[in-house]
């Protein structure tokens, strides 16, 4: 996440200072601004009169043309700038050692990010370039300091030649240094106005040492000043011209401006990356036969933020839905459609519909928010009672599913058209979900990258995963939390291009001999066969001291469903570290607890679910309904 630009807690302070040697890119805007600096040779004896008007007049195109020409470079480079201190240090750069012998940069503290009134009197934080991290040329990352960038911390003192700036100056209104920031023109170092300005910008006491030349420049974004600059000039330079407070003025402007943009930049990106965060789920559910674990990544500062989320659904009949997506886009409104979609996918989950027409209302979906919404998606369900799990997909990268053994394999599952297409049809697939096998759903930006494609990336991950499971063992699955880190792992440094939603599912699966399952006619008779049936199924497990609860429990629970279906009623019993009873029907009507009055006859049944259940709950479904209740064992 790129770090909010208007907040300094944690960085070090910033500032720029002489260059030991210059870049090869560079050699040619330092010789331009060499030559603007140095006075023109002299003229060959006796030219006459007119002939040194045209020397000079050459002299003249030619030092406008150099300056010209490096002002233009040198706004490039701080243009190239995104963030706060490559702008900065693009600044300091461009202008040591060939405008310059050393740079000054002072900035607000804290930077505005908005249209909030300006506060008076305002601090002025020094940036030390010397301190910064920035990527370089290469696209690598290098220290400033290092062999790669050679800067040397500006020193301003009087008996060396220079002494220390002061790191914070607090801005008076009415001061000098408030004038001069005012007027917004860069001005000499040795005017009156500058004379008065500089000692409070540098420090009490402190002032450009005798013999040097300097330009105070102040910094305007588009709505008021956000900082200063100093040029200083050595006494072996030729002091600043008329002329360079032009270029002062040029360097000053883009980078005021260029800094106004990495505020901005940094907000949006900053307020992306909340919004995103916010979307996705706090904690995952804890559903009966399967573990999960998530990782979700954002991309390097240097790119913006997606779309990808993950999720994890628990359904009627102790299945869970895994759903992973990647809306197409870098942006916040990439993330404010992801949050929709994954709304959507939970409502749409909740009516228990097959993963391919939840693609489907997906993709409708998609279509309304606007023609070019578009996403991909992996929804699937797994049904730890029947091992198996169901799998549609649309454009998005296949699971892979790592089994006991340690053999890790890609999924055949049909790729489909990405949601927002509209007008395609979604496929689903039925597969085996073996008990400790881990299933692993993942978004693009962990497999595929500038430097490799999406496929080669697929067969790098199944080859780590493989490795991994290989060092754990072939009767031991890895530990699942583990499992992420190791992924995220096989994660090069040019790889962060994009964000990264991570879900893994550790399949444990219900054994057949710990469900019991009936189907019960609509009569008056089912409540007290369900109370048998349920009493037989707990001896059987060794549950007897749970069999007075739940037989109340499933009576109350069976009576209400008997008075509404017109279909056979389901009767489930599932046992795992809690006992867990399912009444499923045809009406689509669900039960609502509420307070019976001393002459009603009902209405107490769901009262008592509440009262002696660990957890209930009503799920509807595209058949009908599902009520639920959860006992605890012995020991929970």
């Amino acid at each position: 996440m790129t770090e909010h630009p208007t907040s300094h807690e944690g960085r070090q302070p910033l500032a720029a200072r002489p260059q030991e040697r210059t870049r090869p890119r560079q050699q040619d805007a330092a010789a331009a601004a060499a030559a603007a600096a140095v006075p023109a040779p002299a003229a060959a004896p006796n030219p006459g009169p007119g002939a040194a008007a045209v020397a000079d007049a050459q002299a003249a195109t030619r030092r406008e043309g150099d300056r010209l020409r490096f002002v233009g470079a040198a706004t490039r480079r701080i243009a190239r700038g995104i963030d706060l201190d490559e702008i900065v240090l693009g600044l300091c750069r461009a202008s040591v050692p060939t405008f310059s012998d050393a740079i000054l940069v002072y900035l607000r503290d804290p930077l505005p990010v908005g249209d909030e009134r300006p506060v008076s009197p305002f601090v002025l934080r020094l940036r030390r370039s010397d301190r910064l991290r920035v990527s370089d040329e290469e696209g690598g990352e290098a220290a400033v300091g290092s062999e790669t960038e050679r800067l040397r911390p500006l020193v301003l003192d009087p008996q060396a030649d220079l002494m220390p700036a002061a790191e914070l100056c607090e801005v008076q209104a009415g001061g000098a240094l408030a004038e001069v920031l005012r007027g917004v023109r860069p001005v000499f170092g040795d005017s009156a106005a500058a004379r008065a300005a500089l000692p409070e910008l540098l420090g009490p006491g402190r002032s450009v040492p005798t013999g040097h030349r300097a330009i105070l420049a102040p910094l305007r974004g588009r709505r008021r000043v956000i900082g200063a600059a100093v040029f200083v000039r050595g006494t072996e330079r030729t002091p600043f011209e008329a002329s360079d407070l032009l270029v002062a003025a040029q360097l000053a402007t883009h980078t005021a401006l260029g800094i106004d943009k990495a505020v901005l930049y940094g907000r949006e990106a900053y307020i992306a990356d909340e919004l995103q965060r916010t979307m996705l789920p706090d904690s995952l559910p804890q559903p009966t036969g399967v573990r999960l674990a998530s990782r979700y990544l954002p991309a390097a500062e240097t790119a913006r933020v997606g779309g990808d989320w993950y999720d994890a659904i628990p359904l009627p009949g102790s299945r869970v839905a895994l759903v992973v997506g990647d809306v197409m886009g870098h942006s916040m409104t990439s993330a404010a459609i992801m949050g929709q979609l994954r709304t959507t996918a939970q409502t749409l989950a909740q009516l228990d519909l097959p993963p391919q027409e939840v693609l489907h209302h997906l993709d409708e979906q998609a279509q309304r928010l606007g023609s070019d919404r578009m996403a991909t998606c992996l929804y699937a369900v797994y049904d730890p009672v029947a091992h198996r799990i169901t799998i549609a997909n649309a454009g998005h990268p296949p699971p892979v599913l790592l089994h006991l053994g340690g053999r890790a394999e890609v999924l055949r599952v049909p790729p489909g058209a990405p949601i927002g297409v509209g007008g395609v049809d979604f496929e689903a697939v039925e597969l085996d979900a073996p008990a400790g096998a881990t299933l692993l759903l993942y978004t693009d930006g962990l497999v595929e990258s500038r430097l490799r494609d999406v496929w080669t990336g697929i067969e790098q991950l199944r080859e780590r995963l493989a490795a991994t499971a290989q060092l754990t063992g072939q009767d031991h699955a890895p530990p699942l939390e583990a499992l992420c880190d190791d992924v995220l792992d096989m994660l090069g440094p040019g790889d962060r291009d994009d964000d990264i939603a991570l879900l893994a599912a550790r399949f444990d699966g219900i054994a057949p001999s710990d469900v019991a399952y009936w189907s019960l006619e609509p009569e008056d008779a089912a409540p007290g066969r369900a109370r048998r049936l349920a009493r037989r199924a707990l001896s059987r497990w060794g549950l007897d001291d749970l069999a007075d609860e739940v037989e109340l429990l499933v009576s109350e629970v069976v009576t209400n469903a008997v008075r509404y279906a017109e279909r056979p009623v389901t009767l489930r019993l599932l046992r795992t570290d809690i006992l867990r009873c399912e009444v499923g029907d045809d009406s689509p009507q669900l039960p609502r607890q509420r307070r019976a009055r001393d002459t009603d006859e009902g209405g107490r049944g769901l009262f008592l679910v509440n009262r002696l259940a660990r957890r209930w709950g009503a799920t509807r479904l595209s058949t009908g309904k599902v009520v639920w209740f959860e006992m605890a064992t012995r020991g929970q």
